[in-house]
């Protein structure tokens, strides 16, 4: 069987990292920056000669714009398309739309660093009249009420994006060979998890770049045989620096 390539994006800039506010599933446009971004990753990819047969994102506009700039860039805006909740970012439960700054200093660093960096600890749920909650946004109203989140750990999020993994991208890298997944710092990084066997002291210190694609040559078995991060790697470095000085509340970059 032959290798197959699967291509990691995480969206670029939001209008709410830039404002430093918990976006979690909260739908919000890319900002100015969060564009440019995302045309860069398509240019990387040019360059690279990669040429995805298929687009997987999550239902949030922001992963659903990255990825249709990188892809006009590349002039393969006409891929398929399959859109899924299970690629969704991390639900941030009652944080989300609150400034990340602000929260700090209501309940303290050291606990808002548990909620927002801990592997099991999801932060305070959203009762279900509470409008951030999913049940009023229609595109989750064919979902069972179980299956929606009112707030998720990282813990949560693996265990709900494997069965997309298993059922929805694992046949396409098999029938298709190269595999395009635009989504989100939690959701990718449940993915690397899985593909790198991390242990959850390393997925919780892992960061991945906003709006640099990473690529994963695949084995016959569908392991990782390699991996590497598009472009200058100084780049890759310095955007992942500024994903983890979010953990630390002195910016943010892409909840």
């Amino acid at each position: 069987m032959p290798m197959s390539t699967l291509i990691l994006l995480r969206h670029g800039e939001s209008e709410w990292n830039l404002a430093n506010r918990f976006t979690g599933w909260e739908d919000v446009q890319l900002s100015p920056k969060g564009r440019e971004e995302a045309v860069e990753a398509g240019r990387m990819l040019v360059e690279e000669k990669q040429r995805p047969a298929i687009l997987h994102t999550s239902l949030q506009v922001r992963a659903i714009e990255t990825a249709e700039l990188a892809l006009k860039v590349m002039g393969m805006h006409w891929i398929p398309v399959k859109r899924h909740w299970r690629l969704n970012e991390r639900h941030y439960g009652a944080l989300q739309g609150l400034n990340k700054q602000e929260t700090a200093k209501k309940y303290g660093d050291e606990q808002v660093l548990v909620w927002r960096r801990s592997y099991s600890t999801p932060p305070p749920p959203v009762d279900a009249g509470d409008p951030r909650h999913p049940g009023h946004d229609a595109r989750y109203a064919e979902l069972a009420p179980e299956l929606l989140p009112a707030a998720e750990s990282l813990m949560d999020v693996v265990a709900r994006m494997l069965p997309y993994w298993y059922d929805a991208i694992v046949p396409d890298l098999r029938l298709r060979g190269c595999v395009l997944v635009a989504a989100h710092g939690n959701s990718l990084r449940a993915l690397v998890k899985h593909l790198d066997g991390l242990s959850e002291d390393a997925v919780v210190k892992l960061n991945i770049p906003t709006g640099i694609p990473l690529v994963y040559d695949l084995d016959p078995m569908l392991k990782p045989a390699s991996s590497r991060y598009l472009g200058d790697p100084a780049a890759a470095a310095a955007r992942a620096a500024a994903v983890a000085d979010q953990a630390t509340g002195t910016r943010s970059r892409g909840s």
